[in-house]
């Protein structure tokens, strides 16, 4: 739907979207000890700041943002983060992978790999070492099957998994909250967004995003029916060929595996209108990771990611 077509509509349905996840983050900061939330430099991580500042503005955030980072983040999104949670004045936390890596925490089997799923270890050591009980997190359910069948409240055990099969009930927007030492919660407060709902809350409120989620001239790599940006860690094999395209990002992660699209939106207008006809996720799209079985957005969940 064009967000100029029905603007009474249109308006309305955000309001209410912000207004639960609103209620969602007051709630954790009422009844949880020690939360945080997790901020990438990501649109949907961008949506969770401007709900934290109306949520508890003019006072501070209570929670620090964390990042958890893969070192094969895009620059660009690197720099926003840093930048934004400057603005803001709110506390910063970086963990990283490599570090992770480097004390025999986490161990690759190829030195170019995706380090998406080993975000799960740096995440929980970190949440071992904050004492941090509850993960504010932008998961949407429209994102991807799994994500579809957590709960806004994710219980995570003492070795921060996730059971699908033995979750807390959320009847008329009640949320039991109580974790015993060792335990935390995973909080999705825009868990029933969409990514147009994403995008037109960026529109309404005239948010600051990273430029790469804009049309832009790139060199890229035709492959397995996608397009890899090239970059110090992505280079053409045997047979493949650079070319220069007009694309831009629906989600961005590790550059390893995350693919832009062909498009010419350069603004939110044009995205919002384009995300209106999509017919693939966001994830479905550009995520070359999550379309192996190996990988699966489930297994990852169960062994701690977010």
């Amino acid at each position: 739907m064009d967000s100029n077509a029905n603007p009474a509509l249109s308006t309305s349905h955000l309001d209410w979207l912000e207004s639960e996840s609103i209620h969602i983050m007051r709630e954790v900061a009422a009844e949880c000890a020690n939360p945080v939330l997790l901020f990438s430099g990501g649109k949907d991580s961008i949506v969770l700041l401007r709900l934290a500042e109306k949520a508890f503005r003019p006072g501070r955030f209570p929670f620090p943002l964390l990042h958890v980072d893969t070192g094969h983040n895009f620059p660009e999104v690197v720099e926003f983060r840093d930048r934004r949670a400057a603005e803001l004045g709110e506390r910063l936390i970086v963990r990283s992978v490599e570090d992770s890596i480097a004390t025999g925490r986490v161990k690759l089997r190829l030195a170019d790999e995706s380090r998406n799923r080993h975000q799960s270890t740096t995440l929980l050591d970190a949440i071992a070492e904050f004492g941090f009980d509850t993960c504010f997190g932008g998961a949407r359910r429209d994102e991807e099957k799994a994500r579809a069948k957590e709960r806004i409240f994710s219980f995570r055990d003492t070795f921060g998994q996730w059971d699908p099969r033995n979750q807390r009930p959320e009847l008329w927007s009640l949320y039991n909250t109580r974790v015993h030492a060792g335990e935390h919660m995973r909080v999705f407060p825009i868990s029933n967004w969409t990514e147009l709902d994403v995008w037109q809350y960026i529109e309404r409120e005239r948010l600051a995003v990273p430029a790469i989620y804009f049309a832009h001239l790139r060199e890229v790599i035709p492959r397995r029916g996608g397009l890899m940006p090239v970059s110090s860690l992505v280079s053409p094999r045997a047979g493949e060929q650079v070319e220069t395209r007009m694309v831009r990002f629906r989600t961005v992660g590790d550059m390893t595996c995350t693919a832009p699209v062909e498009s010419t939106a350069s603004d939110c207008v044009a995205i919002i209108e384009e995300t209106a006809v999509s017919r693939i996720t966001e994830r479905g799209a550009t995520r070359m990771d999550d379309q192996t079985s190996e990988a699966s957005m489930e297994l990852r969940k169960r062994e701690g990611y977010f």
